[in-house]
């Protein structure tokens, strides 16, 4: 199991993705956008490279998945970084799914 910790330096940040490396991960932005694809690098920075990745975008009439393949996301735009539960994700129906499209982070 994975928790959250407080970290003060991004070195200390980045070090908290080794276990997700060729995992499916989560990924929310700091502008409200859902990216969903296999972790396949990192730097101390929190960039974050991943493969076979398709972005969730989240309406009241549903939930449109958008591939893109290959995309690097940088460090300074990503705000939460999660492991996905790939038998859990395969049982959501997300053509039933609704939901408010995601707001941007505000610091």
């Amino acid at each position: 199991q994975y928790f959250i910790k407080r970290v003060q330096t991004t070195k200390g940040m980045a070090s908290l993705l080794e276990p997700f490396v060729n995992q499916t991960i989560s990924v929310l932005t700091n502008d409200g956008r859902n990216l969903v694809g296999k972790l396949r690098g990192f730097d101390q920075l929190v960039n974050v490279i991943l493969e076979g990745s398709h972005e969730r975008v989240y309406s009241p009439e549903g939930v449109e998945k958008i591939n893109l393949g290959l995309c690097i996301v940088r460090g300074d735009n990503v705000s939460v970084v999660g492991l996905v539960d790939i038998e859990l994700d395969k049982k959501i129906d997300f053509s039933k799914l609704r939901a408010e499209p995601l707001k941007p982070v505000v610091h």
